[in-house]
């Protein structure tokens, strides 16, 4: 006959020794971790309460220039000149708009995550781009909002937006012709994507702001903007090229012989079975490459166009506000990694999202 033996329950582990097992396990496992640790602590007691008094206790929020007594950040410069900071010289009865167009900015990244059709993905990407312009340049019963008075943050995230679409399937199409059998095509990927990836970004935009007309007669006015824009995609399309043929790289040759074993085209077994895994695997250095386009946005500044950084510094030439440069970086310094880091947490969550290894 069978005997079983019960043994005796252990009881669940208090908070605190929880807390202590953490402690233990993560920040206190050796000598060595043990001495990193008081470091970092140290380091932190050093340098966060005078950032805390500086930046929120000590600051002053409120009031005229006049009026500041504390030695503090004086937010009130931010305060006086956020409009901007946000929107540049865009009309400010027509802010608006621009809002608008973040709030359907918001919902257009919330139905492409939860719209699970295709084609309405599809028709949505077609769309939005348009509607968009619409709103923030006018026309067609709007009024007209010349791109000269657009400026600031808004500036700052239309230049990054565009750039990363519509250079994400430029280089896409480049890595599969640097990658092609057909030799023309390919030394034309190649030299293109050198030539882009040996020059800095600023000769872009000098190239694409002064040679860039020359191909055009001189009846035809060429937008400042625009001849940014295009710059900007070209120079970001040649590094999205270069993500991308790292994770072509990546996939096994089996995978394309499977492709082609199943009868697919070259296109066919490109889209559905090998672009799949590569955009995987390179969504982080995709990522990075996005936010690294996002923070060269500043270099705008030099063919005459005011993003948000350069409003920052004309805002500061201001006779009735001068001595406020550091509130006002702090504060673009603040926008930026708030930014970048949500990028890089959206890039995260896509990851686990597509994760097929477990």
């Amino acid at each position: 006959m069978a005997v079983y033996t019960f043994k005796e329950a252990k009881p669940a582990p208090s908070a605190s020794k929880g807390v202590v097992f953490w402690l233990r396990e993560n920040l206190f496992s050796s000598i060595s971790n043990s001495l990193l640790t008081l470091l970092s602590i140290y380091i932190v007691y050093t340098i966060l309460p005078p950032l805390l008094d500086w930046m929120i206790f000590n600051a002053t929020w409120s009031g005229s220039k006049e009026e500041v007594v504390k030695e503090g950040a004086r937010w009130i410069f931010i305060i006086e000149k956020f409009d901007q900071f946000i929107y540049g010289f865009y009309p400010e009865a027509l802010h608006w708009r621009p809002n608008l167009v973040a709030f359907l900015s918001a919902a257009f990244i919330l139905a492409m995550n939860f719209i699970p059709n295709l084609k309405v993905k599809i028709g949505l990407m077609l769309v939005y781009p348009a509607i968009c312009f619409f709103l923030i340049y006018g026309g067609v019963g709007l009024e007209v909002v010349p791109t000269e008075k657009w400026g600031g943050l808004m500036l700052t995230i239309l230049v990054a937006a565009v750039g990363i679409i519509v250079s994400f399937p430029i280089g896409i199409v480049l890595a599969l012709g640097r990658q092609s059998d057909m030799p023309i095509l390919k030394t034309l990927c190649v030299g293109f994507i050198e030539f882009i990836r040996g020059v800095p970004l600023i000769t872009i935009l000098f190239m694409a702001s002064v040679v860039l007309p020359l191909f055009f007669s001189s009846g035809i006015d060429f937008d400042k903007l625009l001849r940014a824009l295009i710059g900007i995609t070209l120079f970001q399309a040649a590094y999205i090229a270069e993500v991308v043929r790292g994770g072509l790289q990546a996939i096994p040759k089996g995978q394309y012989e499977a492709s082609e074993s199943l009868g697919l085209s070259y296109w066919q077994g490109m889209i559905l079975i090998i672009l799949p895994q590569a955009l995987k695997i390179s969504i982080p250095n995709l990522v990075g490459s996005f936010i690294s386009l996002f923070k060269d946005t500043t270099l705008v500044l030099i063919i005459g166009l005011f993003d948000v950084l350069a409003m920052v510094t004309l805002t500061t030439s201001d006779s009735n506000w001068l001595g406020f440069e550091i509130e006002g970086y702090v504060f673009v310094t603040m926008i930026y990694w708030v930014f970048c880091f949500s990028m890089s947490q959206y890039s995260k969550s896509i990851e686990r999202k597509y994760n097929t290894e477990h």
